[in-house]
């Protein structure tokens, strides 16, 4: 197997507010690898908070495209990457994901099936989506509720983490008004303290909130589990819920997990979480980074195994470099394509062509 890189800029269509950054942009290296004239992609995106440049993951794609040689074909290094063997613990769980998001879609193709398939999940998954309204005003963010809602969203996720909360509570009611009958998510990115927590959180119950996501700072994660044990709503942990062992301490003790493939290192880790939480009275969450269809499509194949699904991050570019995720409507979906489903934009159909010849 060969494998190369090509990197991209993915623009927003417009900045996206939350209470640590303002982003604009970011870059995404997409992941190539070939092997018997069938391709398979994978995508990891730059991101501050994880210390991840373009110069960063082009290194570690580097260093996994000369192990991924050694492999005679995709399935052999699919099981060496699941036992650990292909990208070393020093290889950034993003990378790992999308080294075997490439490794899926190879899988796939040359099978001639979904990933969802090879997984063993035998539904083709069709999930309703959150759709993400960022730091604003409260009038511009009443005119994307009212917008958004039209369009079919059933979900609507309000970033906050002001440094005056009141208007995160303000902005939530004009929201609740705008769009009565939406399901409300909330995420402060840690920005509340444990005290303004405790106080904001039936304020935002009464206005019919669903569930809240990393109220305070990560970190503590006994506090964060004591604090959703008096929480009148559910309490989700994402910066406190980065990869398994996180999980395995906060499972039972806290209402839901936001499972990002990006953190916690790919389909199969996301699984092994999946199987730990079962029956322990945490949901999950699937969540995502900003990033294009390549990048949301394999926590798309596994929607159905999660309470709620936040898989916009693709809706939120200017232009979306691929195709086969859907999501304008509210609610992402396989394609029923073999592999991830995805298409390049500007070559669509070119790789169902090519498995139909084989």
């Amino acid at each position: 197997m060969k494998a190369t890189t090509r990197t991209v800029r993915l623009e927003l269509t417009e900045p996206l507010r939350i209470s640590r950054s303002v982003m604009a942009a970011r870059d995404a290296v997409w992941l190539s690898v070939e092997h018997d004239g069938v391709t398979g992609h994978g995508e990891a995106v730059t991101s501050v908070y994880h210390g991840l440049d373009a110069a960063t993951l082009r290194r570690c794609f580097a260093d996994a495209s000369r192990e991924l040689r050694r492999f005679p074909d995709p399935d052999a290094a699919l099981e060496a990457l699941c036992a650990g063997e292909l990208t070393g613990g020093a290889t950034p769980p993003a990378v790992r994901a999308a080294v075997e998001a490439a490794l899926l879609d190879l899988a796939g193709v040359r099978a001639g099936r979904p990933v969802h398939r090879l997984l063993g999940l035998p539904q083709a998954p069709v999930a309703a989506t959150a759709r993400t309204i960022g730091i604003t005003s409260p009038l511009d963010a009443a005119a994307q509720a009212r917008a958004l809602t039209a369009c079919g969203f059933e979900i609507l996720k309000l970033k906050a983490g002001l440094p005056d909360p009141e208007e995160d509570v303000e902005r939530l009611r004009v929201v609740r008004d705008a769009a009565p009958g939406a399901r409300l998510l909330l995420d402060p990115n840690g920005a509340w303290t444990p005290r303004q927590a405790e106080a904001l959180l039936p304020r935002c119950a009464e206005l019919g909130v669903e569930a809240v996501e990393q109220p305070v700072a990560p970190g503590d994660p006994d506090g964060l589990a004591a604090l959703a044990a008096r929480s009148p709503l559910p309490v989700i942990a994402d910066e406190d819920a980065v990869g398994l062992e996180d999980v395995r301490r906060l499972a039972g003790r806290v209402h839901g997990v936001n499972v990002k493939l990006a953190k916690c290192g790919g389909v199969h880790a996301a699984l092994r979480i999946a199987e730990t939480v079962a029956g322990s009275g945490t949901a999950l969450m699937l969540g995502c980074l900003t990033a294009s269809s390549l990048g949301l499509a394999p926590a798309v194949h596994l929607a159905g195994t999660a309470r709620w699904a936040d898989l916009d991050g693709h809706l939120l570019l200017a232009h979306d470099p691929w195709t086969g995720i859907g999501g304008e409507d509210g609610y992402v979906r396989t394609s029923g394509l073999p592999g991830l489903g995805v298409e390049p934009r500007a070559v669509r159909g070119e790789r169902r062509a090519a498995v139909g010849e084989r």
